[in-house]
């Protein structure tokens, strides 16, 4: 699925409805490589690997996990990188093969969109809001990624509803198809069973839509065809700002927890 028009494909219209000439230009989208993605896979594995091996070596405990897990106790004692540490642990084969491979299928157009360090700020800010409503609302110990790639389905279905010019008749579908990602987790999380953290992907899921709102890409034709290019008319202000929204209020509601319910 394209998070953005691929640059070898015929796109129109510039800013108006379709019309026979524009459906002939072809945009010319940045092709970066999907580094930071790549990278938080490899760290990701990297962490677990060493799960496993301290497993192995302290006898079935596992040492990352009890100094970097989402454990409320210790993030009320001042342990507040617990709020964001939990994004590299997972407690299975099964749990980071799913979390490493939805990474791999949202990762790479989104951070070709975005580019590296806007979309490094949002994997990070979605996991961090997403470990923040579990600790507020649940007092159970939590880990993995899916915190922050809840925030990448929501920028992506924030990218194309703010792009939907671009996407046409493909906007529709794309959205329903994100939304029922979303709802069948969801009701995943559902089952007791499971041991789902809900919470973690509800914040994640709003973290992700509120920086993606106010930071994610606006892209819009300029020029006179056949010399087209597109343009991201996002600023580094607005950018700013969607970090900034992002900190205060998950930040507001790590600090109403430990006033009120501490």
């Amino acid at each position: 699925m394209n998070q953005y028009p691929p640059g070898n494909e015929p796109y129109g219209p510039i800013g108006t409805p379709p019309q026979e000439e524009a459906r002939q230009v072809r945009v010319n989208m940045p092709r970066i490589r999907p580094n930071v993605t790549y990278a938080l896979i490899g760290v990701t594995v990297a962490v677990y690997a060493l799960q496993l091996l301290s497993q192995y070596l302290f006898a079935g405990g596992d040492l990352l996990f009890t100094y970097g897990g989402k454990m409320n106790d210790y993030i009320l004692q001042g342990e507040l990188w617990r709020l964001i540490t939990p994004i590299f642990l997972h407690a299975s084969i099964f749990h980071i093969g799913f979390n490493m491979y939805a990474l791999f299928i949202f990762g790479p157009e989104l951070e070709r969109a975005y580019g590296h360090w806007r979309y490094l700020a949002l994997y990070l800010l979605a996991g961090f809001a997403g470990n923040v409503l579990s600790f507020v609302f649940t007092p159970n110990d939590s880990l993995g990624a899916s915190t922050a790639i809840f925030g990448l389905v929501a920028a992506e279905a924030v990218y194309v509803y703010q792009n939907r010019n671009l996407f046409g008749k493909r906007a529709r579908p794309v959205l329903l198809n994100l939304a029922l990602v979303v709802v069948v987790n969801f009701a995943i999380g559902l089952d007791p069973t499971s041991q789902v953290d809900n919470f973690g992907h509800l914040g994640g899921l709003i973290g992700g839509a509120i920086f993606a709102w106010f930071a994610g890409p606006q892209w819009s034709f300029e020029g006179i065809y056949p010399s087209v290019k597109v343009v991201d008319h996002r600023s580094p202000s607005q950018v700013q700002l969607g970090a900034i929204l992002v900190l205060f209020v998950f930040g507001g509601l790590t600090l109403a927890r430990f006033i009120f319910i501490k």
